[in-house]
């Protein structure tokens, strides 16, 4: 056709525009593309610079002082050229996905205008209404009538049909549309109202709606569908002006427009994020819907006469009356190998100012979890590095262990401990932020990054300032990102920081949604709520790939109150909680881990055999220490064999303490608490336990290396594994 050909030169003439205009774009970022040059050549010149190593005269402490200050400094080093080339690569990405950014839409904007003009010229009004009689062809061959026609059919007898155009239709058009549908409608004993309307916003073609089912064929329909495929499709790092051209010309040429079905509603009315319509009466349960002003929402309650939607962003542009219409998919969120590395909200978009996220594949948010039969047991450990819980809450892979204790407890702390001890065992890691302050969000970012666990981790942030709809959909967002992994052989672990913040974005949901509370006013199915969630959570058969997910709920209580119902709800759907508790934390036991509230139901199947028999009697010995420990406080006098245990409690409570982003290996952790439970530390002053611990681990990691492989590797604690342990600390006790 003639108008394709004229749409391609005018896109021709203005790549001449676009080359032109690209010396005014770099002159605009030229300023901060030399910045990061500077940012750049400055790391490079640290990258040279170095550091002066120094001899000491004699041997004494100052050799550990200098060499740790030597190892201080180049680690800054490091870290700044690290921040630095990091720094200089985003900038430059966000420039040049600005830039094609930018050049798509104004590649779109003009085609748009020109495509406009084509059709309003006379000389077109034949083709014009040939392509009015073709598109009305195609539409009538489509036409039939849904569920929600059946059913309201049942209560009215007629039917309303509206046929709408760009331009005034020929009689025999109107006629034939007349025709058809009265012959649909005959068959189910219904009748017709037939309206003919004209709306010059449609460009040209035609549509035509039946009940609340539109038939669109106009060009109008066709250039947002364009557009909306266009803002999905990925910004290359080789992409030029050129390319663009080259792909507007291409989806000019195949420019035609085609028939897309879909269904209308109308907004009743619409507050507080919650809107109420009409219509649209084949929509289903968490069914995403499309505003006339571009705002998305997603359907959380059906009635007979209305249905609830919550907005996914702003409400204040969405008016009563408007139109609504359904996008005919459940919520969904991009998922694969892209999301790894980025910071992205609740929908899956990108949030970290790193561009594009380019996937191919997407999950809805809300999937079945897998059935009996489709678990295998949870057998493999999932180490945290923290010596306090592998040693006794472990945790196996496809568990769901609940992080449990007061605000400012620690729960965070051992949940990010976690990501970071996953590095190097194929791992992939979500973190889902519920409601936390953005700042907090940032410095785990950035501390997963310097620790280089973003590479294998995916951020999931919904600050306080979100809507609770947002709030509410982001863990099953996150679950529906791990288990695509899952389901190809993977192994994830998720945190859900934390499920009483998505519980209170529930509940508001509920109670404007006008459901009928319950319990603290939380709706009725709170429980089924988080147990659809955590049920998803699971470690696969062989048969499915062996994948699993290992899901770590952080629940918040008020004064150590597990017994409050959103606590005792997770607890019963979760396989053991671990609790931290505010009294240990004020002490300055760090984790603040309750050994008598903590448990791991499935957890010791997956502990490794040495560490299973080390830490055997650490629980009850913990218990006599906390509780003579507290008897000692009436100032009571006590015999030598409770005083020794008073000592060895003191010191298994100090090796039991740790520093945040410090993960322990496994093996290291088993050494030490054989060490300190054989009493090898006996002699050792409290407050020379942490140089102990540090001193033990770098004997072991230097000159008993092979030994500790052995522990790490062994399946049982034998008699021979038993005194070569003994043989190796019996040295280093003599060293230390």
């Amino acid at each position: 056709m003639e108008i394709q050909y004229v749409i391609i030169n005018f896109i021709i003439l203005l790549t001449i525009l676009v080359v032109a205009g690209r010396k005014t774009v770099k002159r605009i970022f030229g300023d901060r593309l030399e910045k990061i040059n500077k940012e750049l050549d400055e790391a490079e010149e640290l990258e040279k610079m170095e550091i002066p190593v120094f001899e000491p005269y004699v041997e004494d402490e100052t050799d550990d002082r200098i060499s740790e200050d030597i190892a201080k400094a180049q680690a800054v080093v490091e870290e700044k050229i690290n921040s630095i080339k990091a720094f200089g690569e985003r900038e430059y990405n966000e420039i040049h996905r600005t830039m094609i950014e930018n050049a798509r839409k104004e590649l779109f904007s003009v085609m748009k205008e020109n495509v406009v003009k084509l059709f309003s010229y006379e000389k077109y009004s034949e083709e014009i209404k040939a392509l009015d009689g073709q598109v009305l062809d195609t539409i009538l061959s489509q036409i039939g009538l849904t569920s929600g026609d059946m059913a309201y059919l049942k209560h009215h007898d007629v039917l309303y049909v509206t046929l709408t155009s760009a331009f005034p239709l020929e009689k025999e058009l109107v006629d034939k549309v007349d025709e058809a549908t009265k012959k649909l409608l005959e068959s189910v004993n219904g009748k017709t109202s037939l309206w003919v309307l004209e709306d010059s916003s449609l460009i040209g073609g035609l549509k035509l709606r039946i009940g609340d089912t539109v038939y669109d064929g106009t060009v109008s329909e066709e250039l947002y569908q364009f557009e909306k495929n266009m803002n999905h499709e990925p910004i290359m790092d080789d992409d030029t002006v050129g390319l663009l051209i080259q792909e507007f010309t291409q989806k000019a040429e195949e420019f035609r427009p085609q028939i897309h079905k879909y269904q209308l509603g109308r907004v009743m009315t619409v507050s507080d994020g919650i809107c109420w319509m009409d219509g649209l009466a084949d929509i289903m349960y968490g069914e995403v819907v499309e505003f006339e002003c571009g705002e998305r929402g997603m359907v959380l309650d059906i009635q007979q006469n209305r249905i609830g939607c919550v907005i996914f962003g702003e409400f204040e542009h969405i008016e009563a009356g408007s139109r609504v219409r359904r996008v005919g998919r459940i919520a969904s969120v991009p998922v694969g190998e892209c999301l790894l590395g980025r910071v992205v909200d609740a929908l899956g978009n990108p949030i970290d100012a790193m561009g594009y996220l380019p996937y191919e594949k997407s999950r809805p948010i809300e999937f079945k979890a897998p059935a009996i039969l489709d678990r295998a047991p949870v057998n493999s450990p999932m180490h945290t590095g923290i010596k306090a819980i592998d040693a006794l809450v472990p945790i196996g892979k496809g568990q769901r262990e609940l992080i449990i204790g007061d605000r400012q407890t620690g729960k965070t702390a051992i949940a990010v401990d976690t990501i970071i001890n996953q590095k190097g065992k194929n791992t992939i890691c979500i973190y889902v932020a519920i409601g936390q302050k953005e700042t907090l969000v940032a410095e785990i970012k950035e501390k997963l990054q310097s620790k280089g666990a973003m590479e294998y981790t995916t951020i999931i942030a919904v600050p306080a300032s979100s809507s609770a709809a947002l709030q509410y959909i982001a863990p099953f967002s996150g679950s529906a990102m791990a288990e695509y992994f899952m389901y190809e052989g993977k192994d994830v672990l998720i945190v859900f920081d934390d499920l009483s913040k998505h519980a209170v974005a529930y509940r508001e949901l509920s109670l404007l949604l006008h459901r009928p509370s319950g319990r603290e006013a939380y709706p009725g199915d709170i429980f089924y709520l988080h147990s659809r969630l955590l049920e998803r959570a699971a470690h696969l058969s062989d048969d499915l790939g062996g994948g699993s997910i290992t899901a770590l709920p952080i629940i918040e209580t008020l004064a150590g109150d597990i017994s409050a119902y959103i606590p005792t709800n997770v607890i019963s759907i979760t396989d053991g909680q671990i609790f931290l508790d505010a009294e240990l934390f004020n002490e300055g036991q760090r984790p603040a881990v309750n050994v008598g509230l903590s448990v791991s139901r499935v957890g010791g199947a997956a502990q490794s055999p040495v560490m299973k028999k080390v830490s055997s009697s650490l629980r009850t010995r913990l218990a006599q220490y906390r509780e003579l420990a507290e008897f000692m406080q009436f100032g009571s006098d006590v015999d030598d064999a409770t005083k020794a245990t008073l000592e060895a409690g003191k010191r298994l409570t100090e090796a039991l303490k740790q520093g945040r982003f410090l993960p322990i290996a496994d093996e290291m952790q088993t050494i030490l608490i054989f060490a300190v439970s054989e009493g090898y530390a006996k002699n050792v002053d409290v407050q020379d336990m942490e140089r102990f611990e540090k001193e033990l681990y770098s004997f072991f990691e230097t000159e008993k290396a092979s030994l500790a492989l052995k522990v790490k590797t062994a399946r049982k604690l034998d008699d021979t594994l038993r005194e070569e342990l003994n043989s190796a600390l019996v040295e280093f006790v003599e060293r230390f």
